[in-house]
């Protein structure tokens, strides 16, 4: 290494920035991308065309972004018809459970999907009391139906809303959520347990899928209005806390919804990055905070109560054998927030004539379900003169044994099966989305019908996040000065204030005018330039940018976000709010430095080749595939079948298991594994490097997405620009066949002598 601190490639500015530049690379990305989230509030308005000329013209005018809504919450999928609700009993369990003079409460459930039932408890009116209105009433996550139904009195009677409800002459039905903790988070079969909440559980594998948790009792909420609807009584929604969210976005989905109360909720949501990951939810604030999805109700009666919300410090603990939860706080929403978020939802009722359709509630004993709230939403159904009792519980309970640790696991063991189904028809929603609508009878055909798919992939999968918007300005200072080459710091300027780092090594015999191939080495996880370039670094990299740099090429090592633990999580998490992903800022970083080195006079433009290890891998499938400049990729230690990896319940090589929440990509599996990726990238060349033993997936769902690639470059006629060395080793850098493949493919001679 020289001790040249200040010496500059020729054409650049002295680098004089010190400490640690990743670090500090993360900490300003970080910070543009919390800008980004704060200016997301006034500019998701370009995405609305609303009409105020009259409330049907209205109606129709949101429903493009009620239906973006719908997809992006995952609530997509047909529901099974539905005629009636099935009572819960067996020779332990009674029908009812309880009763009054007006009402009976029963356990039921009703099918969803195949493998999906709702549960919960059904207050039925008497047949000597006039049905007055239709409710579905949801607890929070981590409150049973019971609870609300006043069978228990864990929760105080005037927070029984569902009871009090069904007091006043309501059909109330009561779904059961998935709840917060960690019981059934785990797979014994295989000996996999976690801390993950079951909600985050099964949000993990839904997002993948294109599904999300929040979708899935949507759609158990939605079952229930398509019973209900086949009466004309009136229907409404109202909950609390998670309950609250569930009943917001079902009423914005689902117009026969004629009134929502949501309790406990309701609030600003530009820091929802900061609650738990179950709530993440792509591309939210880009188009929705909670007054936008309430436009979606509007005209509709909708009541904000601000009630004490659930409050909820973090995961499950830590202990032996458990891991691997996201951080996430729930706080109760701050009344400050609820009311700026109303008075901006406010604004679209009135535009509409509707102002008296939208109340804040606020009560002294910040509890859910107040008088005012429920006396409101019967108004909103209706109801004239609707009656609310006191808080005073007066139905008679029956004694039961019933098991509902019983009920919530089968609740949760159904989603997850539900999940699994369709990771098992993830390939065929590929072939319909990807390979049905691209063409192999000539490079020329399959380039141009994979435009809409590449852009897809980065405006809807990856995320377009704006390009760099300043001058590079490149700043270099000479680190290392070998036998065979130089090595040089680098910073680019991508964005005000934002940078990209990374070290490029020029070798020595570098002739005037003359111009060489560049290979871009990316380190993996929590890696660093210097991990690739550094000779003196013992490593699984094996210092491969010094080995080729040996070999005369030109190389490029650039730092990428992805380390400092929780640091690059924590981006990722407020970046998909805003339909971006830690790749967003990653592709236009690669951008910006790409531009950079085809503008130095000893590179080839046309020969820029990128090789990366294992997260590094996972760069070498998205940015070339979006990025058409770089001439070949390399993905070393990361290829395999990327959507059962994330997805799988049945295997410990799957991220369901580990502390790596921030891998699920929405809806990736239905749109682009990685044989798809590799699609994006034909007709250039792409290799994958694997190691026998490396732990990051077994050699069988290597082989067998790879024979997806292998196909699509045999149909394309181009069999030898695509190859896959196997070898026997780990999670490494084997260069053998990988140099070979660079040599050949960016057309520079192999070395006569090692």
């Amino acid at each position: 290494m020289s001790n040249n601190t200040t010496q500059a490639l020729h054409g650049t500015n002295p680098l004089t920035m010190e400490g640690d530049l990743a670090a500090q690379m993360v900490e300003v990305l970080d910070g543009y991308v919390t800008n980004a989230v704060a200016n997301s509030l006034e500019k998701r308005e370009t995405l609305w065309h609303r009409d105020y000329s009259s409330h049907d013209a209205y109606t129709e005018s949101v429903e493009p972004n009620r239906e973006r809504f719908r997809k992006q919450i995952g609530c997509l999928d047909e529901r099974l018809p539905i005629e009636v609700l099935s009572y819960v009993a067996t020779s332990k369990d009674v029908t009812q459970i309880a009763a009054d003079e007006n009402y009976t409460v029963s356990r039921v459930r009703w099918q969803v999907f195949d493998e999906v039932e709702g549960e919960g408890l059904l207050l039925e009116p008497k047949h000597n009391v006039p049905m007055i209105a239709q409710v579905v009433a949801l607890p929070d996550a981590d409150w049973t139906p019971e609870m609300i139904a006043g069978v228990t009195d864990e929760v105080p009677a005037n927070a029984q809303f569902a009871r009090r409800l069904a007091k006043a002459g309501c059909r109330v039905v009561v779904p059961l959520l998935i709840n917060r903790d960690d019981t059934y988070s785990t797979n014994p079969t295989i000996g996999a347990k976690t801390n993950q909440p079951h909600r985050e559980f099964i949000y993990r594998m839904a997002y993948q899928l294109g599904r999300h948790i929040i979708g899935y009792e949507v759609q158990k909420v939605l079952s229930l209005v398509d019973w209900m609807s086949l009466s004309d009584v009136p229907i409404g929604v109202i909950g609390y806390g998670e309950g609250g969210l569930i009943s917001l976005y079902s009423a914005a989905v689902d117009t026969r919804i004629q009134a929502t109360a949501v309790s406990g909720y309701f609030q600003s949501r530009q820091d929802v990055w900061r609650e738990p990951i179950y709530r993440n939810v792509w591309g939210l604030l880009h188009e929705f905070g909670d007054a936008e999805i309430a436009s979606l109700i509007a005209p509709r009666p909708l009541m904000i109560e601000t009630s004490r919300g659930p409050e909820v410090a973090g995961p499950p603990p830590l202990r032996e054998g458990r891991g691997g939860a996201a951080p996430g706080q729930l706080v109760s929403p701050p009344v400050d927030s609820a009311k700026a978020e109303f008075s901006r939802a406010r604004d679209f009722y009135q535009q509409l004539g509707s102002e008296d359709a939208l109340h804040l509630v606020s009560t002294e004993d910040r509890l859910p379900g107040s008088q005012e709230t429920l006396t409101a939403l019967l108004t909103g159904l209706g109801v004239e003169n609707g009656y609310i009792d006191g808080y005073h519980a007066t139905a008679s309970t029956t004694v039961d044994d019933f098991d509902y640790e019983a009920r919530q696991k089968r609740q949760f063991m159904q989603l997850v099966n539900l999940t699994q189904r369709f990771l098992r028809e993830a390939a065929s929603r590929r072939q319909q989305f990807f390979w049905e609508k691209t063409d192999t009878a000539s490079l020329e055909r399959w380039k141009e019908t994979c435009k809409d798919a590449k852009t897809y992939f980065w405006d809807d999968v990856i995320g377009r996040c704006p390009p760099p918007d300043v001058p590079a300005n490149p700043r270099t200072r000479l680190i290392y000065d070998e036998p065979r080459w130089k090595g040089y710091e680098v910073v680019l300027d991508v964005w005000e204030g934002v940078f990209a780092y990374g070290i490029l090594l020029l070798p020595n015999d570098l002739q005037p005018g003359e111009q060489r191939p560049v290979v871009v080495c990316q380190h993996g996880l929590e890696g660093t330039p210097q991990d690739t370039a550094d000779p003196k670094i013992e490593s699984v990299y094996h210092s491969y940018a010094a080995q080729l740099a040996d070999r005369g090429f030109i190389t490029y090592a650039p730092q990428n976000p992805y380390i400092g633990q929780d640091a690059f999580r924590v981006i990722q998490r407020k970046a998909n709010p805003i339909k971006w992903s830690l790749f967003s800022l990653i592709i236009r970083q690669h951008e910006r430095t790409l531009d950079w080195l085809a503008e130095l006079p000893m590179v080839d433009a046309d020969r820029l080749g990128f090789y990366g290890l294992s997260y590094g891998g996972k760069t070498a499938m998205r940015v070339p595939a979006v990025l058409d400049r770089y001439a070949c990729s390399i993905c070393s230690a990361d290829f395999n079948e990327w959507i059962v990896k994330n997805a799988t319940y049945d295997s410990r090589y799957s991220y369901m298991f580990t502390g790596e929440y921030e891998m699920p990509e929405f809806d990736l599996g239905n749109t682009f594994n990685y044989g798809e990726m590799a699609g994006l990238i034909a007709p250039r060349p792409f290799m994958v490097e694997r190691g026998h033993d490396d732990g990051v997936a077994p050699d069988e769902w290597v082989a067998h997405e790879f024979a997806v690639v292998r196909r699509l470059y045999v149909r394309l006629g181009i069999a030898d620009r695509t190859e896959i060395e196997f070898f026997d080793g780990g999670h490494q850098i084997n260069s053998d066949g990988t140099f070979s493949f660079l040599h050949r493919h960016l057309n520079w001679p192999e070395p006569t002598t090692p």
